[in-house]
């Protein structure tokens, strides 16, 4: 077999988990033709096995890939290729333990010290009386106190100690999960490969293969670079991508994509079948698989009964009679302490009946009425046999139970007497019952309704990419930059892949790393907009216009004028040809000022008509080096009242109807002023309304408003 080493070329991030594809070079042998299989070494643990995909991108006329199958690889790393931080990591926790050893030998030899009393000999009978031993006293409590103090001491520094190392181990321990995923950080590391079975014709030469391979905890979000001239008549918008992945291995020098489209989700589009009248019809396709021979449970039938037989304690006291002590122990496991009945002479035994298929295996049609008629009358008739029989192995009412999987009373009798109203078994397997190269046999040990059928092999990651997928899933609740909205909420049900126009480096930090994409085309178009009722300060804004044939996502816009960074704004999702107002702040070179004018009258017969004039009046001056466009904002005030009338003044120049969405919505009443200021240009504006309202009637809030 030969071994060969990969190159990750090329990685599409997803909105979760990317697609990764790596490219090796393969000699193929001159002498060997057929099949060739080739372990292609370098894929992370996180990698899912199932979604292994090759093929022969250069290279070698008639070589073909017929299989690729994931193996794990476990090396043992030298310390030389250890990081330095792990080496770090490693003496601290052994200095860490070291101190804790020493402040328990401490404790110990404090608690000696503590325990430390005087003992008086043994008093005899007639011996006089004895002196209390005082100066002897003194000195074992003086040393007892000198000794403690000694040891408090050093208690005291080994505590200080400990807390030095306690904060070493953390701070290592901090860097080595901060950094890249792909560092190798245990001694004995598992990696994955790739498998991959070529069919090639004998030809030579260098074959250059492609392993296609998907992991998990990968995340993107878009941002942008709105840079604008001074005169914000023209300027560039540059994607940019947070990208941050876990992975197990550093992105380094690929070819970064980045697609909205889900992973997860699967793509395959149904097949329908089509309808042909007539007798003849077309022939089933074929389904790749068989049902299991008939008689499959007699298979075993020989074999339970020898290992029945063999049910007995190698060792051990001998079988307990009737009445002996044992006998209590006799009723606790009566297959453990009585003695085995001879075996019964071998007869044919009724057929016993097929065991059901267990989910997703191999299972035959359902048996025909006739043969369910004659399996209830044989389970019937065999009722009183059972009774007879059910203590002897390999006895009719031994294989029935063997064969329904040792199932309560009730579950039996309702799967032999209710046959007819039971669902019938699947007749088609499931996908993973294709791979053939994955099945195995089932042996004799296992499930009766399992035994000596096709299953798929137990597959899933070991213990240790379990934790490394667990460290990949981490990504997926990082928090999103300001602004920034991740690619299936801005885009919805637009999928859309984008291409870096660099290499990109990546490292798998789980961190979020900025990398430019690309250019996008767009229209601007300058305007200042002034709202002189609420605020006479003018507002710069950029109509943007998205000119490229993709949709525009939804994030945070770095906006900066002249290459100064003025302001985040957010963007939202632009469709193509779809325009968006951005603003870019205060203005302070352009000056808006506004007086308002209210003089209330009577009109109509007997002053029946209370007349309220408002005359507006607004000064706009661009003190700019450039012409510009300003819209003044005003608004009129709308009535649903029959009795109460609105007439607007012509203005110098006259105001129309804003007829534009402002926050995405329309404002009613709204009017608007487009001005043309050449620089230095100061202009005059003047406009008006009366509102006529009958006299026994005024505005809520007071008549003298401006």
């Amino acid at each position: 077999m030969l071994t060969v080493a990969s190159e990750l070329r090329s990685v599409v991030v997803h909105a979760v988990g990317a697609v990764c594809v790596r490219n090796c070079e393969v000699d193929l042998p001159a002498e060997a033709s057929g099949p060739v299989r080739v372990r292609v070494t370098g894929f992370p643990l996180t990698a899912y096995g199932d979604r292994l995909r090759a093929r022969v991108v250069s290279g070698g006329a008639g070589v073909r890939v017929t299989d690729v199958r994931p193996v794990v690889d476990v090396e043992v790393v030298d310390d030389a290729d250890l990081p330095d931080v792990l080496r770090d990591l490693e003496a601290a926790e052994s200095r860490l333990r070291a101190l804790r050893e020493r402040r328990a030998r401490l404790d110990a030899e404090l608690g000696r010290i503590a325990g430390l009393e005087p003992v008086s000999p043994p008093v005899r009978r007639g011996d006089p009386p004895r002196t209390a031993p005082v100066s002897a006293l003194l000195e074992l409590a003086a040393f007892a106190d000198e000794r403690s103090a000694v040891l408090h001491e050093r208690i005291t520094a080994c505590d200080a100690e400990i807390r030095e190392a306690t904060r070493d181990v953390e701070v290592y321990r901090f860097r080595l999960n901060a950094g890249s995923g792909a560092a190798r950080t245990e001694r004995a590391r598992a990696s994955g490969t790739a498998v991959v079975t070529l069919e090639h014709t004998g030809g030579t030469g260098p074959v250059e293969l492609a392993v296609e391979y998907h992991v998990p905890g990968a995340r993107w979000a878009p941002m942008y670079q709105l840079r604008l001239d001074e005169a914000m008549t023209g300027g560039t918008l540059v994607m940019r991508a947070c990208v941050a992945q876990r992975t197990g291995e550093d992105w380094s020098d690929v070819r970064l994509g980045l697609s909205t489209a889900d992973l997860a989700r699967g793509a395959d589009l149904p097949e329908l079948k089509s309808l042909r009248l007539g007798r003849r019809q077309s022939a089933p396709a074929h389904a790749g698989w068989r049902e299991p021979p008939t008689g499959l449970a007699d298979l075993f039938a020989a074999y339970d009964v020898s290992r029945a037989g063999r049910a007995r304690p190698a060792y051990g006291e001998p079988a307990a009679v009737a009445g002996a002590p044992g006998a209590s122990m006799e009723d606790e496991d009566p297959i453990l302490y009585r003695a085995a009945p001879p075996p019964a002479p071998v007869t044919p035994a009724p057929a016993p009946l097929a065991a059901p298929a267990a989910p997703g295996g191999y299972g035959g049609p359902p048996p025909p009425a006739a043969a369910r008629s004659a399996t209830r009358s044989r389970f019937r008739r065999g009722a009183s046999a059972d009774a007879a029989e059910g203590d002897a192995y390999g006895g009719a009412g031994f294989a029935a139970f063997q064969d329904t999987g040792f199932a309560p009373a009730a579950e039996v009798e309702a799967r032999f007497v209710d046959a007819d109203e039971a669902p019938p078994a699947p007749t088609e397997p499931g996908a993973d019952l294709l791979d053939y190269a994955a099945l195995e046999l089932r042996g004799a040990d296992d499930e009766p309704q399992a035994r000596g059928r096709l299953r798929a092999a137990a597959s899933g990651p070991g213990g240790v990419a379990a934790e490394y997928r667990r460290r990949a899933d981490e990504v997926t609740r990082l928090t999103l930059p300001e602004h920034a909205l991740a690619p299936r909420d801005a885009a919805g049900s637009y999928d859309y892949r984008f291409d870096a126009a660099a290499p990109a480096e990546v490292a798998a930090d789980g961190a979020w790393h900025t990398i430019p994409v690309c250019e996008i085309e767009i229209g601007l178009d300058p305007e200042f907009v002034c709202v002189p009722a609420l605020d006479d300060a003018v507002f710069g804004t950029v109509v943007l216009a998205n000119a490229s044939p993709h949709a525009l996502l939804a994030g945070p816009a770095d906006v900066s004028v002249a290459g100064e960074f003025l302001m985040t704004v957010p963007l939202p999702t632009l469709a193509p040809g779809a325009r968006e107002r951005v603003g870019v702040g205060v203005v302070e070179s352009v000056q808006v000022s506004r007086n308002a004018h209210m003089r209330e009258s009577t009109a109509g017969l007997r002053g029946g008509t209370v007349v309220l004039d408002h005359r507006i009046e607004v000064e706009a001056v661009n003190h700019l080096a450039r012409p510009i466009r300003l819209d003044i904002l005003e608004r009129v005030p709308v009535t649903d009242d029959k009795d109460v009338r609105i007439e607007e003044h012509d203005g110098a120049p006259r105001w129309v109807e804003d007829t534009e969405l402002r926050d995405g919505r329309h404002v009613a009443g709204a009017r608007v002023w487009h001005v043309e200021l050449a620089p230095g240009e100061r202009g005059n504006l003047t406009g008006g309304y009366e509102i006529r309202i009958p006299a026994a009637k005024a505005v809520v809030g007071g008549n003298r408003r401006v």
